[in-house]
C-alpha cells in the first residue's frame, strides 16, 4: 500500500512540475538553430555563446580589448608585471640610449570600458649620477597622454573587429548601428 501511495505521489508531484509535456510535433522546428530562435522570441530561453566549442572563447584578459591594446602598445618595453586581476601592467626600467637616464611605464585600469577614464597611466623617470645615487621623479607630461590616446584607439579598433568576427559567426547578433 505504501508503495503505491508513494507512486502515486511521484506521478502527481512530476506531472504538477510540468516537466512532461506534450508538443506537437508540426509546431516545433525541426533545426536546433530555428527552435532557439523561437524559443529565445517566446522569451522561453537564453543563450550561452560558444558552449561546447572546443578550445572556446576565455573571457579574462585575451577578451578585453582595452588589455589587449595596452599590452600591444607597451610591447616595446619589458615588463616587470602583468597582473590583469590586478588590472595593472608595468614595465621594467629601460632607457632610449642614455646610459643614465630610464623610464619605467606603468598603466592601471579602472574599468573596462573603452573610456578616457578607464586607464590612467603613469610615468616614472631614474636619473643616476653613480650607481648608487639615483633620483625618481614621477613625470606628467603630453607623452602620459599619448599613450593613453593610443591605447584608447588601438582597444577601439579591436573592439570593432570582434564585433564584426562575432556577427560573421552568429548572424543572429545585431550591429550597433554606428560600426
Amino acid at each position: 500500500m505504501k508503495k503505491i501511495l508513494l507512486s502515486i505521489t511521484i506521478f502527481l508531484f512530476i506531472t504538477s512540475c510540468g516537466i512532461y509535456r506534450p508538443t506537437d510535433a508540426r509546431k516545433v522546428p525541426v533545426n536546433a538553430n530555428e527552435r532557439v530562435k523561437k524559443n529565445m522570441e517566446e522569451g522561453r530561453g537564453f543563450r550561452i555563446s560558444g558552449l561546447g566549442k572546443r578550445g572556446g572563447d576565455f573571457m579574462f584578459s585575451s577578451a578585453n580589448p582595452l588589455w589587449r591594446a595596452s599590452m600591444d602598445k607597451l610591447s616595446f618595453a619589458p615588463l616587470s608585471v602583468v597582473d590583469y586581476g590586478g588590472g595593472i601592467i608595468i614595465t621594467d626600467w629601460f632607457s632610449d640610449g642614455d646610459n643614465n637616464e630610464e623610464i619605467k611605464i606603468a598603466v592601471r585600469f579602472l574599468s573596462n570600458e573603452i573610456r578616457s577614464d578607464a586607464i590612467k597611466v603613469m610615468i616614472h623617470k631614474k636619473k643616476c649620477e653613480t650607481f648608487n645615487n639615483c633620483k625618481i621623479n614621477q613625470i606628467e607630461n603630453s607623452t602620459n597622454n599619448e599613450i593613453k590616446l593610443a591605447i584608447l584607439k588601438t582597444a577601439a579598433q579591436l573592439k570593432k573587429q570582434d564585433l564584426v568576427k562575432t556577427k560573421e559567426e552568429n548572424s543572429d547578433v545585431n550591429l550597433p548601428k554606428n560600426f
